[in-house]
């Protein structure tokens, strides 16, 4: 809500700088999320937006004129040469080209801005500040110039230039005039009081000590008054259902004169953010935004119209199925029995707290006016604004909630100013049906309790002098105890004690309570080893290429066919617990039934039960991303859940799932149509794997061929650490993979558990310091039998090497006519090197030899170039 602090003041005295009154509304609740300033130099210590900062309106050189005569330009169809006055012999002749000053006009009052002035320049896409400086427009001499609320800084509006009320007077500065401080404070619904001129004066009137001054109202609308026509028989008011319609007051204003509101009306309701309209209307929005009650005026004689003639019965009720009400913007909109409806006996005419209806609207034409002020329901008013996404200034507070003894005071206020600003004649009396008044609201405040709460002592004194300027009513009930009775306006009361030391806290101002320390010592701090062990291994992934990935917990069984326990070497044993029933077979098993952690209340038939393969979920997205690119590097640290026998709650063991499938270099212009396009294998796959081992500094890893389940055969490897299973990776099988819908693409996984593998990571490991001697290169390429692997090879070399050998590289597989059937080559780099000396010749073929005779025993293999 933006607070214009001029307007503030009449209801209360600003004692404090701009900058401590920000800061003690924003401590109390409610948050200063801007401050604009216009014509004034920014107050110190005020923070305004640079896209907020607007021109100052120095006093010398912009200020209040009055034109004397307006003249044709002598070479221009749409510009005129008025003639203003600031003072006693001041006169200057402008150049306009304004569409509301013509030629004869004289006497409007406007705003002039000298040589010199600093202005927004508005023929300009850009908000830009620029001098006014002397210039010659279609032959006529021009130094000043008329302004508009675009060039003051005001508004967006450049359709004409501003034309001030008849008493504004001439030469005043412009600054002490219209100068303004505009506070954008962010209410919460916990505040929704707040949402009103008054209701802000009330917290600063508390705040700062200060008495809040209630506008007066000469009119009481009561129908004793002999002196005006009472409005009894002149309309009725009938609620169906109290409790969406609390409270709904009616009043009656005659003769009233359609036109603009005064100047100072308008002033306010557009630096309040509203836009003005009309005098009627402007008075209802301004009236809104005082009391917070929202406000809505019926064409009086269009209901009597409608109703034959006769008293104008206004009728809160439910919409009936089927009927439709056109609203003020032309709409027609479809009504159903959620929507709650104004009507008379002929049918709609509003929508209750939303919108009114076309056919009762305020015209140019209007004499008298039926003036509403009601109290809704604020879950039926929320409902219908956003069915048909109508919001307002007015459904906001009413879905928001309000006070049902808010609608006489707004009520009168409103009508007195409808005398006041459109000549109208207000009879005596209102009609208030008012079926359920709400009781007061009493509660028993403990100070000791306040004391607990706050881990302070508070002073009775001051627990009553901040309760009763908050307008609660406060009675002492002993030494430790208040009784407080809730005003009128307030609905947020709710927990009763809680409540009332909350606003006595926030009124006192939290930053006053002194701080404390704990009493006890604060507990051991350990490490979540879990959690830093997720997050590097999440990061070593990322640094491999890798995309993270989230999926949903929950799946169906039919979607985890493929990676049944039979086929999962990482899946722990134990026993089976109960839950629904699913069936797993890989391509080869037959049918397994496998249990699940089930939900009773599934949110989709796609999400029925607890997953238990993080890959298929992995799988899930891959496929639905699929079809928008060739390219997916996933993975995800996640969570299955295993059912336990006579446990009501799973195992929910963690997991690594990893997916790549796609180019393994990205399109680059310079490869050409016919450059190769190689995909990623098995061994890209292996590399992050094997990456992400080194990082954990895991060197005892072997892998083994793995032949079951979903994977293809030849292109799948299980993964062991000191001989225990961490999972397998590899790629899938074809059919597999088109059973997934992903067709005959080539798509590697990896699945792995994060639990046995963060249990074989080291707690400690030792760094060896970079070599000083320079190492010796040797190769070797031995023809071994076709089931001997290449790991089975490095470790029969590691073994023979010693200490001397710092490195084994497998670089060539060959098969081939040129060796024995059912054997393969293995070509290795290996790598000598000593910490004290440089090697000689004589230590590496020594240590060379032992290694090529140990490959010859162990293995029975040929030494290719020698044998």
């Amino acid at each position: 809500m933006k607070i214009p602090l001029n307007w503030l003041k009449e209801y209360v005295d600003l004692t404090l700088p701009p900058a401590q009154l920000v800061e003690r509304l924003t401590l109390a609740g409610l948050e200063v999320a801007g401050v604009r300033v216009l014509g004034l130099p920014i107050p110190e210590g005020v923070r305004v937006k640079a896209e907020e900062r607007g021109p100052v309106w120095e006093r010398d050189k912009i200020v209040i004129a009055e034109v004397l005569s307006v003249e044709k330009h002598p070479n221009a169809d749409r510009l005129t040469l008025p003639t203003v006055t600031w003072g006693e012999g001041k006169t200057k002749l402008l150049v306009t080209g304004a569409p509301n000053i013509k030629v004869g006009d004289k006497g409007q009052k406007v705003v002039l801005g000298l040589t010199g002035s600093v202005l927004f320049d508005g023929h300009s896409e850009v908000k830009t500040l620029k001098e006014l400086k002397p210039s010659k427009i279609r032959g006529v001499a021009s130094d000043s110039m008329v302004c508009s609320l675009l060039e003051l800084g005001i508004s967006e509006e450049h359709e004409g230039i501003i034309i001030l009320e008849d008493d504004a007077p001439v030469g005043m500065p412009l600054v002490d005039f219209m100068g303004d401080i505009i506070l954008e404070v962010d209410v919460l619904p916990n505040m929704a009081r707040c949402l009103s001129m008054i209701g802000v004066a009330r917290e600063v009137a508390a705040l700062t000590g200060q008495t809040l001054k209630l506008p007066a109202s000469r009119f009481a609308l009561e129908s004793s008054d002999k002196n005006r026509e009472p409005i009894s028989g002149q309309v009725n008011v009938e609620i169906e259902n109290p409790k969406l319609c609390a409270r709904y007051a009616a009043a009656l204003i005659k003769g009233v004169i359609i036109g603009a509101a005064p100047g100072w009306m308008q002033r306010r309701l557009t630096y309040a953010g509203m836009r003005p309209i009309s005098n009627i209307v402007d008075i209802t929005n301004f009236v809104m935004l005082e009391w917070g009650q929202p406000l809505h005026a019926f064409d009086y004689d269009l209901l009597v119209k409608r109703a034959g003639g006769k008293t104008p019965t206004i009728i809160v009720r439910s919409a009936r199925a089927g009927e439709v009400l056109v609203t003020l913007d032309g709409q027609k909109r479809e009504l159903n029995p959620e929507h709650l409806l104004i009507a008379d006996t002929a049918g709609p005419i509003a929508l209750a707290g939303v919108m009114g209806g076309r056919d009762t609207e305020v015209t140019a034409q209007t004499k008298n006016i039926l003036l509403e002020s009601a109290n809704f329901d604020f879950v039926s008013i929320r409902r219908t604004m956003k069915h048909f996404n109508l919001p307002s200034e007015a459904s906001v507070r009413f879905s928001r909630g309000i006070h049902p003894e808010t609608v006489l005071p707004a009520a009168m206020r409103a009508a007195e100013l409808m005398s006041q600003c459109a000549g109208g004649t207000v009879c005596a009396g209102v009609v208030d049906n008012y079926p359920a008044p709400l009781p007061p609201q009493v509660v028993e405040l403990k100070l000791s309790a306040a004391s607990r709460l706050l881990g302070v002592e508070f002073p009775k004194a001051e627990a009553v002098r901040i309760l009763k300027a908050l307008e609660f009513g406060v009675e002492d009930k002993g030494a430790d105890t208040l009784r407080v009775t809730t005003p009128p306006h307030r609905l947020d009361i709710q927990v009763g004690e809680a409540d009332l030391i909350e606003e006595l806290v926030r009124v006192y101002g939290y930053d006053r309570l002194p701080s404390t320390l704990l009493a006890d010592q604060l507990p051991r701090q350990e490490t979540n080893s879990e959690l830093v062990f997720e997050e590097r291994v999440r990061d070593i992934i990322v640094g491999c290429g890798l995309q993270e990935v989230v999926t949903y917990a929950l799946t169906t069984p039919e979607r985890e066919a493929p990676f049944g326990p039979a086929d999962n070497s990482l899946r722990p044993s134990g026993g089976e617990g109960t839950g629904v029933r699913g069936r797993r077979a890989g391509l080869e098993d037959s049918p397994r039934d496998v249990e699940y952690v089930t939900l009773k209340n599934p949110i989709s038939s796609e999400r029925v039960v607890m997953r238990q393969s993080l890959l298929a979920s992995v799988l899930e997205v891959t496929a639905a991303n699929l079809r928008h690119s060739e390219d997916v590097r996933f993975f995800e640290v996640g969570r299955v859940y295993l059912p336990r026998t006579g446990q009501p709650l799973p195992r929910e063991p963690r997991r690594l799932a990893i997916v790549l499938t796609g180019r393994r270099t990205p399109e680059f212009w310079a490869d050409g149509p016919s450059a190769e396009k190689k995909p990623l294998d098995f061994f890209d796959l292996k590399g992050v794997i094997v990456a992400l081992l080194e990082d954990l500094q895991m060197s005892a890893a072997q892998f083994q061929n793995h032949t079951a389940g979903p994977w293809l055969p030849g292109r799948a490897a299980d993964l062991l650490v000191q001989g225990k299973p961490i999972g397998v990776f590899g790629q899938l099988h074809f059919k597999t993979v088109e059973s997934l819908g992903m067709g005959a693409r080539s798509i590697l996984a990896a699945d792995l558990d994060l639990e046995a593998l963060q249990a074989a990571v080291p707690v400690r490991y030792s760094f060896a310091p970079v070599p000083r001697f320079p190492s010796a290169l040797r190769d070797i390429a031995v023809i071994v039998d076709e089931a001997i692997t290449a790991d089975k090879a490095t470790a029969e070399i590691r073994a023979a090497g010693g200490e001397l050998l710092r490195g084994v590289r497998l670089f060539d597989l060959y098969r081939g006519d040129s060796i024995p059937k059912d054997t393969k080559s293995l070509a290795f780099a290996l790598t000598y090197q000593a910490d004290d000396r440089t090697l000689t010749d004589k230590e590496v073929d020594k240590a060379h030899k032992k290694i090529e005779d140990r490959l010859k025993h162990v293995l029975k293999a040929q030494i290719r170039g020698k044998e």
